[in-house]
């Protein structure tokens, strides 16, 4: 049985759009015009327990409208979904112990207080017994290296201290659903790396079914084995991400340097140029002329390096966005039809 089922999820937003002058203020207090946002249409997906799904789609796809539904801070405008046999709206005091929302852009802990008065705030929240509770504090504490940080006040950690303080205060009370809206936002390489093994770890050990939304994709590719693609608040692609590079994938990233340079050969009638010097170049290359294109360069010139790469899967999703986008312009079943 699927842990998240989302059926048929739908999120209409109404805007008042106010006429100018005073005129249009008088007209507005008998008769109001709306415009209609549809941040969510039809969203239909399932999640298994422990399974870490990466959501993923631009600013403005839908992804925290979603996630927020299934959370319980939004009600649907239509549609069904159950978490852990629940229906988030209702917000029942059952489920918001089982569940953890975390948004790397909004702060769950007191400014000026040390995180560990947070951590007891929510430990009495949450009713978890205090042995329990110094239990999953110690591991946690000792897991993400930040025993010094505990009674600094908030206010003056580091961001990427502050996003571990943030991680701990979401998994005190031990949820076994987790959703977490860009998480390393911000985070410099390293503190992004050691959130990521973290988070690898911990939720695959406790069989955590997680959310994960963000825009490194390196986040996705370390976490995440399954995507769910969704775009004008609709799904346009749920598969494993290995999936998404074979289809989309339709280049390859290739690089030559030359002893002596490339006099009078034209790499841009072979593919897109990214890199390049006098004696070296780098170039996406269709996958089906590569192998043509390597033969006639080791043909012509002295070659003292070839190095051939795929394309980085950051550039496969910004693919993946543009081609739905295209199709959607060009047809009928756009979200906003």
């Amino acid at each position: 049985m699927a842990v998240i089922r989302a059926e048929e999820l739908t999120k209409i937003y109404r805007t008042y759009q106010k006429k100018p002058g005073l005129a249009g203020a008088i007209q507005g207090l008998f008769r109001r015009e709306y415009s209609q946002t549809i941040a969510a249409n039809a969203v239909s997906f399932s999640v298994e327990e422990g399974e870490l799904v990466g959501f993923l789609g631009p600013n403005g796809a839908g992804k925290t409208t979603v996630l927020k539904m299934l959370s319980g801070l939004l009600h649907p405008t239509s549609g069904e979904a159950t978490v852990l046999g629940y229906r988030p709206w209702r917000r029942e005091n059952a489920y918001q112990r089982q569940f953890a929302l975390l948004l790397g852009q909004k702060n769950q802990l007191w400014w000026d207080l040390p995180a560990l008065e947070s951590f007891e705030l929510n430990r009495q929240i949450y009713g978890v017994p205090r042995k329990a509770f110094a239990q999953t504090l110690e591991e946690l504490v000792e897991l993400l290296e930040i025993r010094d940080k505990l009674r600094v006040m908030v206010r003056e950690l580091s961001l990427g201290e502050r996003m571990k303080m943030e991680l701990i205060a979401a998994l005190l009370h031990g949820p076994r659903v987790l959703y977490l809206d860009e998480p390393t936002i911000g985070l410099d390489v390293v503190s992004q790396k050691k959130v990521r093994d973290f988070l690898k770890r911990y939720t695959q050990e406790r069989k955590i079914t997680t959310l994960l939304t963000s825009h490194y994709m390196a986040d996705i590719q370390e976490l995440c084995r399954r995507v769910i693609i969704i775009d004008h608040g609709r799904i346009f692609f749920d598969g494993q991400l290995t999936d998404v590079i074979e289809r989309f994938a339709r280049f390859k990233v290739v690089g030559f340097t030359c002893v002596s340079g490339f006099n009078g050969f034209d790499f841009r009638r072979a593919g897109e140029i990214v890199e390049s010097s006098p004696i070296t170049v780098k170039l996406k290359v269709p996958r089906d002329n590569l192998t043509t294109l390597c033969r006639e360069v080791m043909n012509r010139f002295e070659l003292s390096d070839l190095s051939v790469q795929e394309t980085p899967v950051e550039d496969v999703i910004r693919d993946v966005f543009d081609s739905h986008r295209n199709r959607t312009a060009a047809g009928p079943g756009s979200a906003e039809d």
